[in-house]
């Protein structure tokens, strides 16, 4: 083996095993969720420059699509967000609504969408994606189990994420958990939402959001709330029921039946 080839294998696997082994120091920080017991796991927030995964089942789809909505406007910082997604997927889920982006408080002027013909289409646009330091994050979306993502694709990602500084999220649909190298992986469920006000329709989204990986701190499992006007999460809030008032002129207490036998 020549001696450039040796030396650039070496510097290689230096950095494989930085990443595996949670080396990696992000100069970028973290940024917080809002969500208190969730950023005390978590560090103090999600981390930038690193890849996180989202997992969910099939039907739990668009609890998992707005759970990434709300991460992804957490991170980016007010800066373009590109979301990468197959053919196939808005086949299964339907096309991203823009409206729906506007209804969570996100602005939807800052989202680039893009639609890839396969998996190694959407591979390639994400790992090219993620080296441009103009983007705040990026989203990438895959739907089943995909045999082309595997820990090389995983590793070629996060280095990218890390060069740059640009966030990666991957919304797993109706896929199995496999060795990668992301931050951390959450499993996501939809919450029931509470009541809203008289004139809304619906509450504020709520979501089951398991932490089943956590390079850097303890896993868990929280109910998070999505804060539409302040754009972050948050436990879930109290809605106690109205009370009526009480009567002003209420008549004499009832004389107790031994009083009255007496």
């Amino acid at each position: 083996m020549s001696g450039a080839r040796g030396s650039a294998l070496a510097i290689l696997r230096g950095q494989i095993e930085r990443i595996e082994t949670a080396e990696v120091v992000h100069q970028q920080g973290r940024v917080a969720l809002g969500h208190s017991e969730a950023d005390s796991a978590l560090k103090g927030g999600l981390a930038r420059a690193a890849i996180h995964e989202v997992f969910c089942e099939g039907r739990q789809g668009a609890a998992a699509t707005g759970f990434v909505m709300g991460l992804a406007g957490r991170v980016s910082a007010r800066r373009p967000l590109l979301w990468v997604r197959q053919d196939f997927s808005e086949v299964e889920t339907g096309a991203l609504s823009m409206s729906g982006l506007a209804e969570l408080g996100l602005d939807p002027r800052r989202v680039v969408m893009v639609r890839a013909a396969d998996v190694e289409s959407a591979l390639r646009t994400s790992a090219d994606a993620l080296a441009c330091d103009a983007l705040g994050a990026v989203v990438l979306e895959l739907w089943g189990e995909t045999r082309q993502f595997d820990l090389v694709a995983s590793r070629k990602l996060t280095l990218a994420s890390q060069s740059s500084g640009v966030t990666g999220l991957l919304l797993r649909m109706a896929a199995q958990p496999l060795p990668s190298t992301a931050e951390t992986r959450w499993m996501l469920r939809a919450a029931h939402s509470p009541p809203g006000a008289m004139w809304s329709a619906w509450g504020a989204p709520r979501f089951d959001a398991e932490l089943l990986r956590n390079r850097h701190g303890p896993c868990g499992r929280w109910i998070m709330e999505w804060n539409c006007d302040e754009c972050q999460f948050s436990e879930p809030s109290t809605y106690p029921q109205p009370v009526a008032a009480t009567s002003a002129h209420r008549p004499d207490p009832a004389v107790p039946w031994q009083r009255r036998t007496a």
